[in-house]
């Protein structure tokens, strides 16, 4: 079982961000904050300003969480679809530092696909990379990247556990998001490259969870484990 695997592996793991020595909180952007409902979630620049509000009431760098969390915030773009079948509810882990902060591989690893999912509240840029942790095979995505993390970039470029090989890209070219990574762990790729839903709706979150264990196992957050 690949969760039991990356709990026992969890001290190897490199960190993904350098936000070892930051404050780090956790930002609720669930369905259940008020203060969401005020502010025009489809602007990049008014949610930024919201979250830098609240990184700076807290003296706090950096802003997690995400993972399983019936959002709010894909309401801003029609491709989550709406009504019933609307995705919402999220299958990864933000992290929100600035632009260009570097991302490091948390281990040994190869590219696997990468692609520019350029549509208003996508991914953007998107990273994918496979590992072998003992006999096991799963995915990393890592998506809101800069358009320069994809120049040079081969499928099956071996990276190295610790390895810089992308950085956050910015409202422009990262989805019309604030600059944040979105990491995702995933067992089955079900066929896909360079992409792999990111958010899922009602009827498909138990196939989906099944499908993309907590992140967390592989980013070790204490802030995530209080909640």
């Amino acid at each position: 079982m690949l969760e039991k695997l990356l709990k026992a592996n969890q001290h190897n793991f490199h960190p993904v961000l350098p936000y070892q020595d930051e404050k780090i909180i956790h930002f609720d952007l669930s369905i259940h904050n008020k203060e969401l409902y005020n502010i025009d979630v489809s602007s990049a620049v008014k949610l930024s300003k919201y979250l830098h509000k609240k990184l700076v009431s807290a003296n706090a760098n950096v802003g997690v969480g995400g993972y399983q969390e019936d959002r709010i915030l894909y309401r801003k773009s029609k491709h989550f679809g709406e009504g019933d079948d609307a995705r919402t509810i999220h299958l990864g882990i933000d992290i929100w530092m600035n632009e260009n902060t570097p991302v490091f591989a948390p281990l040994d690893g190869e590219i696997h696909s990468f692609y520019n999912n350029d549509i208003f509240g996508d991914y953007g840029p998107t990273i994918i990379l496979k590992h072998q942790l003992e006999n096991t095979i799963f995915y990393t995505l890592y998506g809101h990247l800069s358009l320069s993390s994809l120049q040079l970039l081969e499928v099956g470029k071996f990276i190295r556990k610790g390895e810089k090989f992308c950085e956050l890209g910015n409202k422009n070219e990262n989805g019309n998001w604030p600059p944040h990574v979105h990491f995702q762990v995933i067992k089955d790729m079900f066929g896909k490259k360079g992409d792999f839903p990111g958010v899922t709706n009602q009827q498909e979150k138990e196939k989906y969870f099944n499908n993309c264990p907590d992140p967390n196992l592989i980013l070790n957050l204490d802030v995530l484990r209080k909640i």
